[in-house]
């Protein structure tokens, strides 16, 4: 079964989950050849080994306690906290207590679609320049 992300233009809820967080899993909402957000459930002791990702990541505590592990230490996310980690830094992480995590990805472009975006912002700027903008 295929799944679902959201489309452009839809509305997504990611208000904390509450009591109902027990029955929920990590889902992606939303997926896009730049950038992939899950929004990650972790249980009370849930780890999650040590991994790296092929992106730079940003995380924020929607609701809950984890402890990130990465560049030697550990980092404490509460509610309301955001997190960066570049591209490749291995990190490990562990739910302190029911915890759901908004969890966004930056996905890198080839070197020859990166090069044909490039082409077009340059022909966009010269469009605009030779219109007088």
């Amino acid at each position: 079964m295929a799944i679902l992300h959201a489309q452009s233009g839809e509305v997504v809820d990611v208000r904390p989950l509450g009591v109902a967080i027990a029955d929920c899993k990590t889902t992606a909402l939303i997926k896009t050849h730049q950038f992939e957000i899950i929004r990650m459930v972790l249980l009370e002791n849930k780890e999650i080994p040590v991994h790296s990702a092929k992106g730079d990541i940003i995380v924020q505590c929607l609701e809950g306690h984890v402890t990130f592990t990465t560049m030697g230490k550990n980092v404490e996310l509460h509610a309301g906290h955001l997190f960066y980690l570049k591209t490749g830094e291995p990190h490990s992480l562990k739910a302190v207590e029911d915890s759901s995590l908004m969890l966004t990805m930056l996905l890198h472009l080839d070197a020859s679609v990166a090069g044909a975006s490039a082409c077009l912002s340059s022909s966009d700027t010269r469009s605009i320049e030779e219109d007088g903008g």
